[in-house]
Formats: C-alpha cells, sequence, structure tokens
C-alpha cells in the first residue's frame, strides 16, 4: 500500500543538444586580495579592542555614579541627625 509504484515502462530519452557556453575567468583588477586580509584582520580586531574599553569606561561610569548616590545620601542623612 505504501510501497512506491515504478512506471511501467521508462520512457526513452530524446536527443538533447547541449549547449555549452566558454566564460573567460574573470580577472581581479591586477592585484590579489591577499594582502588585504592582514588589514581587515587588524581593523576588526581595533574594533574590537575599543567596543571592550568604550564598555569598560561605561560599567566604571555607573559604578561611580552609583558610589556617589550611595554617599550623597549617607552624608545627607549624618546631617540630619
Amino acid at each position: 500500500m505504501f510501497r512506491p509504484q515504478l512506471p511501467e515502462s521508462v520512457p526513452s530519452p530524446t536527443t538533447l543538444t547541449a549547449q555549452h557556453q566558454v566564460q573567460a575567468p574573470v580577472s581581479s583588477a591586477g592585484r590579489p586580495l591577499t594582502p588585504y586580509v592582514g588589514a581587515v584582520a587588524a581593523v576588526v580586531v581595533v574594533g574590537i579592542v575599543l567596543t571592550a574599553l568604550l564598555a569598560a569606561v561605561a560599567v566604571t561610569a555607573v559604578s561611580v555614579a552609583f558610589a556617589a548616590v550611595v554617599l550623597r545620601s549617607l552624608v545627607t542623612g549624618a546631617t540630619k541627625r
């Protein structure tokens, strides 16, 4: 019931004409891209380092602001007493 059914007779293939297109190899602009790989890698690494430094500065700023608020509340509470 669930077995695939093959056709009774296989139709004979007709004559096909294949057209082959000859393509010229794509030439780069005279220079290979290999020297640019190092430059791209350097730019990516510098971007990652700068992003990490920016994140560190942001975390430091938030923690300093939090400490300032806590100290301010402690000093204000001490002067009211």
